[in-house]
């Protein structure tokens, strides 16, 4: 009986083993496929490393930019590794690189760039704002970039290489025609590339991979691309959260499809051709034209995007939260409550006014 029982025993260690390095090479390969490239494109993307940054926080950079297949084993590569300290700048990467590669460049100091320009357009910006921008850091000036994005021909020509740019851009009453079609990101330039048609070119593709996920959806839905990017930037204004931002879009689409006015400052905003931080005067809030939503004869969408949405706002656009809701309102805290009727939606504004919380 002791013979069998060291069998039994010896067999059951033997199976253990097998078991852990079996385990063992299952975890190694997921580990080296996890590290590994993204892809095989070697298109280049631009990383920038900011103030602060170290190689553990610039682990969403990287996810976001697509650079790495997960932030988890990135960081468990960085803590075999160690690498040296990481310079601020830009840095030059593609999908085809692995984690190893990736760390190798970041820790060159020979590899960083400090002589390319950059343009960062945050989110929910116009066109005005961007081609500020744009001034301020080029010798473009601002109405040269409006005029050309702005005229006819160029954007036919745009149209021919980016499949969202639909006719519904050339509506007589839209102030900008690509306006919020313009990505908001961080663009790196070359001194040499610094000309409209290449800054334009860079932003749309840059649009276009953002869309392509969706173009199917876009080209067919209830809504169309033009549609939907006008109420994601809408919905920029109005919210903050992906939540909020879904609900927000649930809201707008109850009163489209029961031919209530959608009533939204942000638009009135934008009819007026005022900043957010400006004050509304009658006149505006009553001003019938194809933007001002709180014209209460417009029913409807405006005729286009009154800014340039992330793809937090387009996304929930596409996907929204249904509810029961037709009325919502932010605090200065950027908290939005959402109601079903008048009557409950004037009592918010009331509590937020004693509060002192309105966002008036």
């Amino acid at each position: 009986m002791k013979k069998v029982r060291k069998f039994k025993v010896g067999k059951f260690l033997l199976f253990l083993l097998l078991l852990i390095i079996i385990i063992f090479l299952i975890i190694i390969g997921i580990y080296k496929y996890q590290t590994g490239p993204v892809s095989k494109s070697t298109e280049p993307k631009i990383i920038t490393i900011d103030e602060g940054d170290n190689y553990y926080t610039i682990a969403s950079k990287l996810k976001d930019k697509n650079l790495i297949k997960s932030e988890f084993f990135y960081k468990v590569y960085l803590k075999f590794v160690k690498p040296t300290s990481l310079l601020n700048g830009d840095y030059e990467l593609n999908e085809a690189m692995s984690v190893q590669e990736i760390i190798k460049v970041l820790s060159n100091e020979k590899s960083h760039k400090d002589n390319t320009i950059k343009l960062t357009f945050r989110e929910g910006l116009n066109i005005t704002q961007m081609a500020k921008i744009v001034e301020e850091k080029t010798d473009i000036k601002q109405d040269d970039f409006i005029n050309q994005i702005s005229d006819q021909n160029y954007l036919k020509k745009l149209q021919k290489d980016y499949w969202f740019l639909k006719d519904d851009i050339f509506n007589s009453q839209i102030y900008y025609p690509l306006e919020g079609y313009l990505f908001p990101d961080t663009y790196h330039f070359e001194p040499s590339e610094l000309n409209i048609d290449t800054i334009v070119r860079r932003i749309l593709d840059n649009t276009k991979t953002k869309l392509d996920p969706y173009k199917n959806t876009l080209e067919n839905g209830t809504y169309n691309v033009h549609q939907i990017l006008t109420l994601a930037s809408i919905v920029e204004l109005e919210a903050v959260t992906e939540t909020d931002r879904a609900t927000v879009a649930g809201v707008l689409y109850n009163r489209l499809k029961d031919n209530w006015s959608l009533g939204c400052d942000a638009t009135t905003y934008y009819a007026a051709k005022k900043s957010m931080t400006e004050k509304l005067t009658q006149s505006d809030l009553t001003a019938c034209n194809g933007y001002n939503t709180r014209c209460t004869s417009m029913i409807g969408l405006p005729v286009g995007p009154i800014d340039n949405p992330s793809l937090s706002s387009i996304k929930a656009t596409i996907n929204p939260i249904e509810n029961d809701y037709y009325y919502f309102v932010a605090d200065t805290n950027k908290k939005v409550y959402f109601t079903k009727n008048a009557k409950e939606h004037d009592r918010i504004i009331s509590k937020l006014k004693d509060e002192g919380v309105w966002a008036a």
